[in-house]
């Protein structure tokens, strides 16, 4: 497997392919758009962010975490993970 440089960026993404216009397109898309950014963190060379995607008073939203490996200052690699924010938690901190 060819690893991923700052040249051709490789995204972990099933809805986006990989380079930097699909990323770009990926990023600028209506639905990338209505997140509500929760924190901003990172170590070395593997920034994150953590998203809340809303719902409605049915559905609490998403959690979204993204995951960048940075090669010369520009991303090489996107990992995520998405989890549904449950209705009710078992205790009273909540995910947000």
């Amino acid at each position: 497997m060819k690893r991923p440089s700052a040249a051709q960026p490789a995204l972990a993404q099933d809805s986006a392919g990989d380079g930097f216009s699909a990323g770009s397109s990926f990023a600028s898309s209506p639905s990338s758009q209505l997140v509500k950014r929760a924190a901003l963190c990172g170590h070395g060379w593997i920034p994150s962010v953590l998203d809340l995607e809303p719902g409605n008073p049915d559905n609490p939203g998403r959690a979204l975490a993204d995951f960048f490996r940075l090669e010369d200052g520009k991303v090489v690699e996107h990992w995520d993970v998405i989890q549904d924010v449950p209705k009710t938690a078992a205790n009273g901190n909540g995910m947000f």
